[in-house]
């Protein structure tokens, strides 16, 4: 019990201390994960509203292939993206394994399936009536998925935040893609496992109370968009 205790307040010295490798983990987590998620929003919420408002052969196939990325393990992401980065890869001559880039490419493919079907469950609970009354009034499709989506911003904003809760916590991309690169690729989840396996609980204890405290800030994010919504 004093060994938890004494861990807890080294940990709590590293955080109010401010220590600089401890924030430089926690900054190269949010800045990856930030930029993978902004990335998941560009292409999954055009993708979502596309495949919501059209009818076209193979709907519901796609949409059981979204709902089954939502589930795919992390490792299992890292090992196709390992397969396809790596020197005898498709693109391994861009050189972007165990980069940060490497780890944003394996995000994005985990935030996205999450962005497009909650984009497509914010659209399709839109009331049919303003999409009939779009077409009823000469609406361009890109007239109508900007009316669509403002009728649905909270629900849209409620996908983005959900695809950076995702993949703020993995493990196994950012692992696997980065190779964990002490002031480079190592994040908060990689380097909580690697501390803790090197005995360095305290430091281990640390990023791991940050972590939770970016899971709350994000979770407060989205009880604070339905709330509005």
């Amino acid at each position: 019990m004093d060994y938890l205790i004494d861990s807890f307040y080294s940990a709590g010295g590293l955080i109010f201390g401010f220590d600089p490798e401890v924030y430089f983990i926690v900054w190269t987590s949010v800045r990856i994960s930030l930029i993978a998620t902004i990335l998941a929003a560009v292409l999954g919420i055009p993708l979502g509203v596309l495949i919501s408002l059209n009818r076209f052969r193979g709907k519901g196939a796609a949409i059981l292939i979204l709902n089954t990325l939502m589930a795919l393990p992390t490792v299992v992401v890292g090992l196709f993206f390992y397969a396809l980065l790596s020197r005898r890869g498709v693109l391994g001559d861009f050189g972007l394994l165990y980069t940060p880039w490497g780890v944003i490419i394996g995000e994005l493919f985990l935030a996205l399936p999450i962005v497009v079907n909650y984009t497509i469950s914010a659209v399709q609970g839109i009331d049919k009536r303003l999409l009939l009354t779009c077409k009823s009034l000469g609406a361009s499709p890109v007239q109508e998925a900007s009316i669509i989506l403002k009728e649905a911003r909270f629900a849209v904003m409620a996908a983005v935040v959900a695809g950076f809760g995702r993949i703020i916590a993995e493990v196994g991309v950012a692992m696997m893609l980065g190779g964990n690169i002490r002031g480079f690729t190592r994040t908060m989840t990689t380097a909580i496992a690697l501390e803790t396996s090197k005995g360095e609980f305290e430091l281990g204890l640390a990023l791991g109370i940050l972590l939770l405290a970016v899971a709350f800030a994000v979770n407060g994010a989205l009880y604070k968009i339905q709330k509005g919504k």
